[in-house]
């Protein structure tokens, strides 16, 4: 490992142990993903209460519950299945699992709702945290009683986000019903194995694997929580333990979708697949990030498909889910851009870890760090783009009409006619000296900026292509700014 990564992965580790005694959680553990890989691990607390038997330093081994962030896994069933084409997206709910038929929206013109709305928290269905955190267990006939007399809506199907645990207890069953199989066992069998998640599973562990005791805060000191509940009819939503290496392994299978490429596609979902979790299918009103009290950010998000979305102006695009139960809180958040990803665990009910996950990076990009770990990946630059640079420099160096007419674009012409189009090249030819690439940044597969210089001055060309095959420049610019 590099100094430099050092130096970072010790700040790191500081800003996890302040965010975690911030939160007075009893024990935690976290880890950093990136190129792939659980490239970092640490931990910090203990896995059991004070003095108990369990009292040990919690790290990328030891098992919590996870609660929520199961919903990424239940997902990723859903499609699998929609990719084997057993289910469509819009298909109404009840088609898959009848003893939902009950389930109609609030008012006489709401839609039918579908198993895209339950997905993307879009159908509606009342927030239903405290109560279902309280059901893990819940035997498969109770839901179909709680079913059969209909539900409560907060709003009509696909009008608002609205955060269901219900919704996702159906899609496990909509998963049962299709399968054929017990939902866990789909999820098992589709993604834990064949990822080699072998500290992940349904049940509390109960052959000696280290396991975080969950607890909760009662005046003043960390108690206790209770017995955990056992899988039932909401595991779906909320039912898995696994560790911070499994997640690692987890978040790196998603990160692996970015960027899209020619690639053998392998794996137990496909690339594009994956890439659908992670964009927004619902947005929500832009809200106000208190993860830096001394820096509040408006940050747009959304929910794709078992996962909420984040475009954070310092961090930039980020995907990630948290979860909590009774003595649990979780969180893994990644960020596509820069294939890097964080996951952490933590033993205390509802357990900020979604909140420590952000102060710790951004602490990190506040002090310059978190581009010398993974700076943001650049687009790849096509060959297809460079000749289109090339073409254009040279074009601009030694004007020529015919030259010009065979790389536009005809609407080129069209916006302004060449012989304008020529003496804006000669001036700048005349100002700067005959120009040569000095840097080429693609922005799309079909769009670059690039920094020329010649021997008198630089300046900065851009172009677009168009759709066409071949494609050709349909705007340019010689300065930066609108020249077209």
């Amino acid at each position: 490992m590099s100094d430099e990564r050092a130096v970072t992965f010790d700040r790191l580790d500081a800003a996890y142990r302040d965010a975690v005694a911030a939160a007075s959680v009893p024990g935690a553990a976290w880890g950093v993903v990136l190129d792939g890989r659980l490239l970092h691990a640490g931990g910090v607390g203990r896995t059991g209460i004070a003095g108990g038997p369990d009292d040990a330093v919690p790290d990328e081994r030891t098992v919590f519950r996870i609660a929520s962030m199961t919903k990424s896994f239940t997902a990723a069933a859903v499609l699998a299945l929609r990719d084997e084409r057993r289910l469509q997206l819009d298909d109404p709910v009840a088609m898959h699992a009848p003893e939902a038929s009950a389930i109609h929206g609030p008012t006489l013109d709401s839609p039918t709702v579908t198993v895209r709305h339950l997905l993307s928290m879009d159908g509606g269905l009342a927030t239903d945290d405290a109560w279902a955190d309280r059901h893990l267990d819940l035997a498969p006939g109770e839901l179909d009683e709680i079913l059969g007399r209909g539900v409560t809506f907060a709003a009509a199907p696909g009008t608002v986000l609205e955060y269901s645990n219900l919704g996702y207890a159906l899609l496990g069953r909509i998963v049962e019903n299709v399968s054929g199989s017990p939902c866990r066992e789909v999820i098992e069998e589709r993604f834990l194995r064949p990822l080699a998640m072998i500290d992940t599973g349904w049940d509390v562990p109960a052959d000696g694997r280290p396991t975080a005791v969950g607890q909760r805060m009662l005046d003043g000191a960390a108690v206790g929580d209770g017995e955990p509940l056992g899988y039932g009819a909401f595991g779906a939503m909320g039912g898995l333990w696994s560790t911070v290496a499994d997640l690692a392994r987890w978040v790196a299978f998603l990160l692996d979708a970015f960027p899209p490429r020619d690639d053998v596609d392998e794996g137990p979902l496909r690339r594009s697949t994956r890439r659908e979790m992670q964009r927004v299918w619902r947005s929500t009103p832009v809200t106000i990030d208190r993860a830096d009290p001394e820096h509040l950010r408006l940050t747009p998000a959304g929910y794709g498909a078992g996962l909420f979305l984040l475009d954070d102006a310092q961090l930039g695009r980020c995907v990630a889910h948290s979860g909590g139960v009774p003595g649990f809180g979780s969180n893994m958040l990644w960020m596509p851009d820069r294939q890097l990803g964080v996951v952490s665990l933590g033993n205390l009910r509802y357990a900020p870890m979604g909140l420590a996950n952000r102060k710790v990076l951004y602490a990190l990009a506040g002090e310059g760090l978190l581009d010398g770990l993974a700076p943001v990946a650049a687009h790849p630059v096509s060959a297809t783009l460079v000749d289109a640079v090339e073409r254009l420099v040279a074009l601009v160096n030694a004007w020529d009409d015919d030259r010009a007419r065979e790389l536009f674009a005809d609407n080129v012409e069209l916006d302004d006619d060449l012989g304008r189009r020529a003496s804006a090249a000669a001036a700048l030819v005349e100002r700067c000296g005959p120009l040569t690439v000095r840097s080429l940044r693609a922005t799309r597969a079909t769009s670059a900026t690039v920094d020329v210089a010649g021997e008198r001055g630089t300046t900065r060309v851009s172009l677009e292509l168009n759709p066409a095959v071949p494609p050709r420049v349909q705007w340019y610019s010689l300065t930066g700014g609108d020249d077209r």
